[in-house]
């Protein structure tokens, strides 16, 4: 199959892309225009939970799609009361809205710890949120993100998010004023580079924003639906945060992400709050698909297990070649390099033959790894393997 420059054009570009078009997937593994496969431990940004096309969300998808799509959110659906009460039943939260992507949800949040702060707190609107944290790409979100230079991308910017240090509580305290509604954070910055709050961290949090009664928020777009070892990425610290946001893994691969909120805090009135895809079933069965797989028995442990094989071979890796160590929890992980040759790694694993291999580098001198939950030790120690090959080549 020849590749379309004309039909690329077509496109409007928003990032540099390789020469290859993706047409299959299965499982752990791609394959491009011209028959060559690839070894993907980015998985859409942890976006597929059980990899490429599992067998369980197509039979979903499938059977969904031949009996209702889309009713509008004007009216109740069967999969997202069935999705709602799954999560509901396995988390602190007891309201949960659907949308369609990570950063939407987060706008939400956004929105109903400041209506909240209207009801309760006289108004009060800001979020306080830390340097080099992500939360989206609306202008909101990403006046509500820490990542360097966004302020003034498209400016002006979205006041009301002062801006703390991660694991630094009084840096938090510092910036809370009477117009303070809230706290939000990652529990592990995925795109700063998977740096993980400290559960010391996350316990002072809750406990300072019980102190000033303000919002505890919690962005689970990434750390969510398994990804750290649990279902969901607070749970390691014990707390009870007030709102939480759900995307990427929660939909297998499809466009579905989650607004939860404790009872106390879900104050919005009909109008404030819609979209017109938001819950649809086609998604929400998706959904349901994917937490009945998180949920059987043996899963979660065999997560786990891949992510002590991960982090124990990324950790004789980085000894090997004189690295910096890694970190992470679960099966969301990043191998910290003693140079800034990540992009060079990258683009020599994808180009590997006769099989490549999928990498991402968010920093110059770090690479993360969000392979499928469902990952086999066969695909965990040919990462390994194929990492290690890869350096010989970049490094000699």
């Amino acid at each position: 199959m020849e590749f379309d420059r004309a039909g690329v054009r077509a496109l409007m570009e928003i990032t540099q892309r390789p020469e290859l078009v993706f047409v299959r997937g299965e499982g752990s593994w791609l394959q491009d225009h011209n028959g060559k496969r690839y070894l993907d431990t980015v998985q859409g940004w942890a976006v597929n939970a059980l990899g490429h096309s599992p067998a369980n969300v197509i039979k979903a998808i499938t059977e969904q799609a031949s009996k209702l799509i889309n009713p509008s959110p004007a009216f109740y659906n069967e999969p997202s009361i069935e999705l709602a009460k799954r999560i509901v039943e396995h988390s602190c939260f007891d309201r949960v809205f659907f949308a369609n992507s990570g950063g939407e949800a987060n706008e939400g949040a956004i929105k109903l710890a400041r209506k909240w702060g209207q009801i309760n707190k006289n108004n009060a609107f800001k979020i306080i949120s830390f340097e080099h944290s992500f939360h989206g790409r609306t202008l909101a979100t990403m006046s509500l993100s820490g990542k360097p230079g966004w302020d003034r991308m498209f400016a002006p910017q979205v006041d009301g998010f002062p801006k703390a240090k991660l694991n630094d509580l009084e840096s938090v305290r510092a910036l809370i004023d009477d117009q303070t509604v809230g706290i939000m954070l990652e529990p592990i910055q995925g795109e700063a580079g998977v740096i993980p709050a400290t559960v010391e961290f996350m316990q002072g949090l809750r406990a300072l924003a019980d102190e000033h009664k303000l919002l505890l928020i919690v962005d689970e777009v990434q750390t969510g639906m398994g990804r750290t070892g649990t279902l969901f990425g607070y749970e390691h610290s014990g707390i009870r945060p007030d709102i939480m946001t759900l995307g990427k893994g929660i939909g297998g691969g499809v466009p579905l992400a989650a607004l939860c909120a404790r009872e106390e805090v879900s104050c919005f009135q009909p109008g404030d709050q819609g979209g017109t895809y938001n819950g649809n079933p086609l998604m929400t069965a998706a959904g349901v698909a994917v937490f009945d797989e998180l949920m059987a028995p043996g899963f979660m442990e065999s997560v786990n297990a891949r992510a002590k094989q991960l982090s124990e071979g990324l950790l004789v890796i980085s000894a090997k070649w004189g690295m910096n160590g890694e970190r992470g929890e679960g099966l969301l992980r990043a191998l910290m390099l003693d140079q800034d040759d990540g992009p060079e790694i990258v683009a020599a694993a994808r180009d590997r033959a006769p099989e490549g291999m999928l990498l991402n580098s968010p920093r110059p001198n770090l690479l993360r790894f969000m392979p499928a939950l469902n990952i086999t030790a066969d695909e965990v120690d040919l990462i390994l393997a194929w990492l290690d090959e890869i350096l010989v080549k970049v490094r000699g």
